[in-house]
């Protein structure tokens, strides 16, 4: 990852390119909002930023990216500013970065390798180290290119006949490779737990309400209100990296379990799509899928759009017109008395108008959970050991006893389950 002096802050410019004559360049956002969502990344890395500006470009030079006025400008406005570090707020290759490097004479890097260095910032449990780890990997072995000099140098080769042997860039090659196995690996027995204690939640059953949406959108304060948890919420993006569950009580015969997720952004990172799958995995199995939206951003629909596209890429095809997902729109105590009435009308089945911060709404929010859940009512019959409490005490808990009677070594229940 990216070598930061965790003592000092890196000053940081923050260029925003903009192709010219393109409707969309990988972003649907205006200039300003880009540069701010652009700058809020940086800060979010723990960085200082001196400058931060939009070059408007005709197109992308193979080579540099930029063209050489462009280049000229922007290394004499970085040291002007003082800057030891530019971050171009889109995917370059590895070509280009190192040509950037050498024109302008300092470190350089995209935009994929500063939401690497967070998440790898934000990283704790075992599960979201091996996820970013895979991810800075799977990103780091397309920065093995010939332009990189060291790697140009050949180990002596095994054997009787000698040979050429093997090239250095080829052995990184394969020791990231042998890495990314193995950690392909360990990620594969964190999916199959995952779905044993998914299989385990089905049998008790405690039914998953998962809260998604674009970072900063609000799901963890959401989450810390209804809750009553801890988990670390920051006006900033990318605040919650590993996912936290909690379980509570909507009414006397309906537990459901409530799933806090790593937010969305635009032009998120494949890397980390598929390294994140098996923490995502949970939204995929989840019951009920609770779309949290900013609506005091001004870009709130490109933000809605940008969660449902990475919803789409993983296997939930028009998620939006399905009975098990809710829009929650946040922040409303950020709007003007008619903006906020405007989005209260639009609540119905499918939709509620909340603010984390101050509470407004989110009784309204949980009725919603409550109906949700409650259109799925299961009669049946049940038979437990008459010495096994725990499960007998799992079942009052989450579904109310119509009948009971004991056989025996067993005890019969009826019971009448919401889910």
């Amino acid at each position: 990852m990216l070598e930061i002096d965790k003592d000092k802050k890196t000053k940081v410019a923050v260029v925003c390119p903009l192709l010219k004559n393109k409707s969309n360049s990988l972003f649907g956002f205006d200039e300003k909002t880009r540069e701010a969502e652009a700058e809020g990344l940086v800060l979010a890395m723990g960085q200082e930023v001196v400058l931060v500006q939009t070059v408007k470009l005709s197109e992308i030079v193979p080579k540099s990216f930029f063209g050489k006025g462009t280049l000229e400008r922007l290394k004499n406005e970085c040291l002007e500013h003082g800057a030891e570090l530019l971050v171009v707020d889109m995917p370059i290759s590895a070509v280009q970065q190192r040509y950037l490097e050498k024109i302008l004479d300092l470190k350089v890097i995209d935009r994929t390798a500063v939401i690497l260095e967070i998440f790898g910032q934000r990283a704790h449990t075992n599960e979201g180290k091996l996820q970013v780890e895979l991810a800075h990997l799977t990103y780091q072995r397309g920065r093995l290119v010939r332009s990189w000099t060291h790697l140009e140098r050949q180990r002596g080769g095994g054997g009787f006949l000698g040979g050429p042997g093997e090239t250095q860039i080829e052995l990184d090659r394969r020791h990231l490779d042998e890495r990314i196995v193995k950690i392909k690996k360990e990620l594969e027995k964190v999916r199959k737990t995952r779905s044993i204690q998914r299989s385990a939640r089905v049998k008790v059953p405690f039914p998953v309400a998962a809260f998604v949406g674009y970072t900063n959108a609000g799901k963890s304060t959401l989450f810390n209100l209804i809750t009553c948890a801890d988990v670390f919420a920051k006006d900033m993006l990318f605040a919650t990296l590993d996912p936290t569950m909690r379980k509570i009580q909507l009414d006397k015969n309906c537990n459901i379990i409530l799933s806090d997720t790593v937010g969305f952004i635009s032009n998120l990172p494949h890397e980390l799509i598929m390294a994140f799958r098996a923490t995502l995995e949970e939204v995929l199995e989840a019951d009920v899928i609770v779309h949290v939206i900013d609506v005091s951003n001004p870009n709130y629909k490109e933000q809605r759009l940008d969660v449902l596209n990475v919803l789409h890429e993983l296997g939930l095809p028009k998620i939006e017109f399905e009975d098990r997902y809710i829009e929650v729109f946040n922040k409303i105590d950020l709007l003007e008395d008619n903006e906020k009435k405007h989005f209260i009308d639009k609540t119905g089945t499918k939709a509620v108008a909340v603010s984390a911060l101050s509470g407004e709404g989110v009784s309204q929010l949980l009725e919603l959970l409550k109906s949700k859940f409650h259109k799925n009512i299961e009669i049946k019959t049940v038979s437990i050991p008459i010495d096994d409490g725990k499960k007998l005490a799992e079942i009052y808990q989450t579904a109310q006893v119509l009948e009971r009677r004991e056989d025996g070594n067993c005890i019969f229940l009826r019971i009448k389950r919401s889910f």
